[in-house]
């Protein structure tokens, strides 16, 4: 990543921060991911790659877009791990 431009590594931190955010926490994957499954309506689904798109979550770590249900739930998760 060392060689693209700040734009691009930009693009690159986000496409990731998304593909986390992909990764909702289904009913049908409660079993194996002992997360349990949540409803996301697809208004809060776009809502929330739209903040990722638009640089509004830069301040957040990738690790908390994994297996949440709203952007919401990513700032809680975040909040949750600096205590």
């Amino acid at each position: 990543m060392e060689e693209l431009s700040d734009e691009d590594k930009m693009t690159v931190y986000r496409a990731r921060k998304i593909q986390r955010f992909l990764s909702q926490p289904f009913h049908v994957a409660e079993n194996f991911t002992g997360v349990p499954g949540k409803y996301v309506p697809l208004s809060e689904t776009i809502k929330g790659f739209k903040a990722i798109v638009d640089g509004e979550m830069d301040e957040y770590p990738e690790w908390a877009f994994f297996n949440v249900g709203t952007i919401e739930d990513v700032k809680e998760k975040a909040k949750q791990a600096e205590k």
